[in-house]
């Protein structure tokens, strides 16, 4: 895992657990064993901002403040064919389903490319098709195993090699915020109408906004379906790209994440402190 997430993410568990102390720099520092100048330089070169700005991010009444004056999401229906709606975060991601044909032969004929590669929040595990990405996940207690073998099983007639790609090396780009993306991002899953449609309604939510699970739901047209939108977004293959950070729970508390609760902290409050300064 890149060393300096670790260090982050270790200051963050900290931050999330004496919240309500509201620790100072040297409390943080001295926790994960770093002069407070260093870690001061650590943090501001990874997160954009300062340990006190991020403090005030990462708190509920923050995320309450985003919630409450988040745009709503576009009306998404739960028949929706191949295209959908775009706004900002749409032109660089578009998300194509795999097709009823490609899904009943489990991918088979399809050449499938997989890496591991270093991202500001930890290793991710990416896998390609020929028409985007497949997979994207973060490596959890370097899980590289049991990310092929899910990779198997989604697309089981599929040829699967490791090799890099070139939207692999566009991706951690778009990932860090180092590079611009000139053209749209191609994300090719598989899953129940239903999850895809949650999936295109993330889409709609802007870097540095949140919206929350009753949100969603009322946006794919399933207003009372909340738990079901949480349960899709679970099911999410590809981390950061279908952007799942970004819905938290109306309360403003920060809420479950596959790849774990600091690294969806971590997440939401370097996006918003991108884009909402």
């Amino acid at each position: 895992m890149n060393s300096d997430y670790q260090r982050i993410a270790e200051a963050i568990g900290f931050i999330n657990t004496n919240i309500q102390q509201q620790p100072s720099l040297d409390d943080i520092a001295a926790a994960i064993n770093l002069s407070p100048f260093h870690f001061q330089r650590l943090f501001s070169r990874w997160a954009g901002v300062t340990p006190k700005k991020y403090l005030q991010i990462l708190t509920v009444e923050r995320a309450k403040h985003l919630l409450a004056k988040s745009k709503p999401l576009v009306e998404v229906s739960a028949t929706v064919g191949l295209s959908s709606s775009s706004r900002l975060y749409d032109h660089f991601v578009q998300l194509e389903a795999m097709t009823p044909g490609e899904y009943k032969a489990g991918g088979a004929g399809i050449s499938i490319r997989y890496m591991i590669a270093p991202s500001p929040f930890g290793d991710i595990f990416i896998a390609t098709t020929p028409r985007g990405i497949c997979k994207l996940s973060f490596l959890v207690d370097n899980n590289k195993d049991q990310q092929i073998a899910d990779l198997e099983r989604t697309w089981p007639g599929a040829e699967i090699q490791y090799g890099a790609t070139e939207i692999m090396q566009t991706t951690q780009g778009f990932l860090s915020g180092n590079q611009v993306v000139k053209g749209p991002l191609s994300l090719h899953v598989t899953g129940t109408n239903f999850q895809i449609a949650v999936w295109r309604a993330l889409l709609q939510i802007d870097p540095g906004c949140i919206n929350s699970y009753g949100q969603v739901a009322t946006a794919v047209g399933r207003p009372k379906a909340a738990r079901a939108v949480g349960t899709a977004i679970g099911c999410n293959p590809i981390a950061f790209l279908i952007p799942c950070h970004r819905v938290l729970q109306q309360s403003g508390k920060i809420g479950g994440y596959l790849w774990g609760e600091t690294r969806k902290h971590a997440i939401h409050a370097w996006e918003t402190a991108r884009y909402n300064q």
